[in-house]
């Protein structure tokens, strides 16, 4: 090189050259036209023989980034600050429409654009420099200085962005996807009012039918996606708004699709909804145009399509699981015809994992709206068998059923009519529910007899339990069928055995007919449920065989070939039970007329006849009786009870008693005799014409006793018209906790014995002496034992002190 060249003044000439071809001092304005090749190669010679490659490199790159950062960025930026202060300064943010919101971005974005792009001229030039000098830059991404230019483009905007930013960019969005949803689905069915005097306002843009802006919105949202694009800024500025967009609309769909519709399988529906608008969406976002994601950079491809499974088929899944979670209880209760949404939810669970929110918010609902005092213990079992059902759609496993169901049960087993509405629908052929589970013939499966599972199940389609199974019951009893669930409620056959015996008596004593057809049906049938061996069955069997023993013995002593027969006053037809085989009777008092016991007495000696060395013991109280009333002006047939039998035949010889004296002609209680005379007072035969005085109403002539005038049998208003009361169909044996008190007295001759030899004794003494001393014979927890021992001491029967029962001193 000649000295010329090393003098000062040919080397500021020379580093003028390389500052402004490398715009070394960033004015990046000056450059209208750029270098030549020619002249760039000269450029390029020149920092290559003075040795600045890594300088002019350095000072090149630092200049680029300064004015990205001091001009570029804030110039982009000031647009959405622009909107800030508006929105601070008091204006509706809703006032800007969404052209102008579409115009504000569009501007901005373009201005970032083309400032972007006249910087590539320069990028180029430093990757010539790179190429000829050597010259190195950090090279913290992949893809040469272009990337290392759109990586310092994207911080300084993050760097800078206003808090205004988000809410513009979702409005800018947000009327973007009104429009496009408009162009897909709004326009079905849409219909234009030819009449009105106002425009139709557009669907998409929400302006008149005639100003119609939504191809503009489109023209002007493509062109600001394919910018931000290219300039990788798409996702970084406006993926976190695309997806909580999108997000929300599915959210919104799920909810308006499934409000209160269980009847139809809607997941797959939806699956097509998301691929026809969520993916229709995402390509016009990322790809320019509905359908273009074929062509599209497999980055995008990629992008797009791991989008549409990872986060919005998983969000549909999620919301659509958890809109029903919450709608459950109403799904479980309309079962069957909820079955379809019983389905799509079991097929979300697995993909999911919402199984503990599931539980949690079902027992929840059902604590809160069944059970409660408000609520029937029948519509509480017709839930709890609807539950049944529906879980086990959910869960063929049963665990979740086991989850949620165990409060309904403790529910239950509190409740005094649970055990008795059970039975009474199993042999009720009305309702059908239950009895048609009774009618296949499958044994029954209790919590203390579980039975393994079958060995040829087989092992291909074996699935593992789910993870909250280990602390639940064996797998035969969470998939036992619904009357053993109901059973297992309290753990023992023999409750509902001795339930069935009871409202079996009551059905046999209530129909007085001998018709036993469908009791032994139904019997038998519970015979193949609970076992043929069980002791309270057998005796079930008795009592219906002592209906057909009945039948025959009555033709038979009422035959006209039976001498005694025209002794009998009236004819007697007899109901003979095995005392031992039937639960405890009502007792009632009652004194029957002695022409009526004339006749049972003689209904009982052609029965010893017959039957030798056995005899009756009547129960007076129990039965029908067909009585026919002669009045003056009318006749009645009727069907009553022996009590109100006995009432009216008294009434035979005296037309008026009071309730005193006719207590003490048929020894039964006062207060249970004016209830029984309630009936002849609503059939107009009786009339109260004093305080519990009663008089027989003849007809026109009715008050002359009383000398109060009367019309066609109705008293005079200064008399109270009488309480009409329906008789109630009575239950004719002992309730269950008459009869367990019978049972539990078996018990207090040992505990007498026990006290008269030890003096005083503790309650857990005493329950330990009888399960060693009374054991198989009467079963008792420690709980029912200490109530029945109160009850002893209330009757003054036992003495408690200081945890001590003893017996009171003569």
């Amino acid at each position: 090189m000649s000295s010329t060249t090393k003098s000062p003044a040919n080397q500021e000439k020379q580093w003028n050259i390389i500052k402004n071809v490398f715009c070394l001092e960033g004015t990046f304005s000056l450059l209208e036209g750029g270098e030549g090749e020619e002249e760039m190669r000269q450029v390029l010679r020149l920092v290559q023989q003075v040795g600045a490659g890594q300088l002019v490199l350095d000072f090149a790159l630092d200049a680029i980034w300064v004015t990205l950062r001091k001009v570029i960025v804030p110039k982009f930026w000031s647009h959405f600050i622009v909107y800030s202060k508006q929105k601070n300064d008091g204006d509706d943010e809703s006032s800007e429409g969404s052209v102008e919101v579409m115009s504000r971005i569009a501007t901005a974005v373009s201005e970032l654009y083309d400032s972007a792009v006249s910087f590539i001229p320069q990028i180029h030039k430093c990757e010539m420099l790179v190429d000829q000098t050597g010259a190195v830059y950090e090279a913290c991404v992949a893809g040469g200085l272009m990337e290392h230019f759109k990586l310092h483009l994207r911080a300084s905007l993050h760097s800078q962005m206003p808090t205004s930013f988000t809410l513009l960019i979702h409005k800018f969005y947000t009327a973007a996807f009104k429009v496009f949803y408009h162009t897909q689905v709004g326009n079905q069915g849409e219909e234009t009012d030819e009449t009105s005097e106002e425009p139709i306002q557009c669907g998409g843009c929400d302006a008149a039918t005639d100003a119609c802006h939504c191809q503009a919105i489109t023209n002007t949202f493509c062109q600001v996606n394919r910018q931000l694009l290219e300039l990788d800024l798409l996702e970084r500025l406006a993926g976190d708004v695309v997806s909580s967009l999108l997000l929300g609309v599915i959210t919104d769909h799920v909810t308006t699709t499934c409000r209160d519709s269980y009847d139809q399988s809607r997941i797959k529906q939806l699956e097509k909804w998301v691929e026809n608008i969520v993916v229709g969406w995402l390509e016009v976002v990322y790809c320019g145009g509905r359908g273009q994601l074929s062509s599209a950079d497999p980055a995008i491809q990629t992008l797009v399509t791991n989008s549409l499974n990872q986060t919005y088929i998983a969000a549909l899944y999620h919301t659509y699981t958890t809109t029903r979670i919450d709608q459950l209880f109403n799904i479980v209760i309309e079962y069957p015809e909820s079955q379809p949404a019983l389905e799509d939810i079991r097929d979300c669970l697995d993909r999911t994992h919402l199984r503990d929110r599931l539980v949690s918010s079902l027992r929840s609902a059902i604590q809160t709206r069944l059970l409660h005092p408000g609520v029937n213990t029948t519509d509480v079992l017709h839930a709890y068998i609807s539950a049944i059902k529906a879980l086990r759609v959910l869960d063929p496993k049963g665990v979740l059923l086991e989850l949620v169901s165990e409060p309904v049960r403790q529910y239950l087993r509190g409740r005094e009519d649970t055990v008795r509405y059970i039975v009474t629908s199993l042999t009720d052929e009305s309702c059908s529910e239950l009895c048609e589970e009774l009618l296949v013939a499958t044994p029954l499966v209790l919590d203390d007899c579980p039975t393994e599972d079958d060995p040829s199940d087989p092992w291909q389609t074996w699935t593992p339990d789910p993870v909250h199974a280990h602390t639940l019951k064996s797998k035969s009893q969470r998939t036992a069928d619904i009357i053993s669930m109901l059973v297992n409620i309290y753990g023992s056959k023999d409750v509902f055995i001795t339930e069935y015996r009871t409202i079996l008596a009551d059905r046999i004593l209530s129909q007085f007919n001998y018709n036993t057809e469908r009791e032994v049906r139904y019997l038998e049938h519970l015979k193949v449920r609970f076992g043929e061996t069980l002791p309270l069955l057998h005796k079930c069997e008795v009592m219906v065989k002592d209906v057909a023993d009945s039948k025959r013995i009555n033709s038979s002593i009422n035959s006209d070939e039976n001498p005694r027969r025209e002794k009998q006053k009236f004819p007697v037809s007899c109901m003979i039970l095995s005392a031992q085989f039937w639960p405890s009777f009502k007792e009632e008092r009652l004194k029957l007329p002695e022409e009526v016991t004339r006749d049972l007495d003689t209904y009982t000696e052609a029965f010893q006849e017959l039957k030798g060395n056995r005899t009756l013991n009547w129960k007076p109280h129990l039965g029908q009786v067909q009585v026919e009333v002669e009045l003056k002006n009318r006749t009645l047939n009727l069907t009553v009870t022996p009590t109100q039998a006995t009432i009216i035949l008294h009434f035979e010889g005296r037309s008026k008693w009071s309730i005193e004296d006719l207590s003490s002609v048929t020894q039964v209680p006062k207060t249970v005799l004016r209830r029984k005379i309630t009936y002849w007072q609503t059939q107009g035969v009786l009339q109260e014409v004093e305080t519990d005085v009663f008089v027989l109403v003849e007809g026109e002539e009715a008050g002359e006793e009383s000398g109060e005038a009367t019309v066609a049998g109705i008293s005079s208003p200064s008399l109270a018209p009488p309480a009409i009361e329906e008789d109630e169909a009575e239950s004719v044996m002992a309730s269950a906790q008459d009869q367990r008190e019978e049972e539990l007295q078996v018990f207090w001759s040992y505990i007498v014995g026990m006290l008269t030899n030890l003096d005083s004794l503790p309650l857990e003494r005493i329950h330990a002496m009888l399960k060693m001393f009374v054991q198989g014979s009467v079963e008792c927890s420690q709980q029912e034992l200490r109530a029945f021992l109160d009850r002893k001491v209330r009757h003054h029967h036992l003495i408690f002190t200081n945890g001590l029962y003893k017996l009171p001193k003569n």
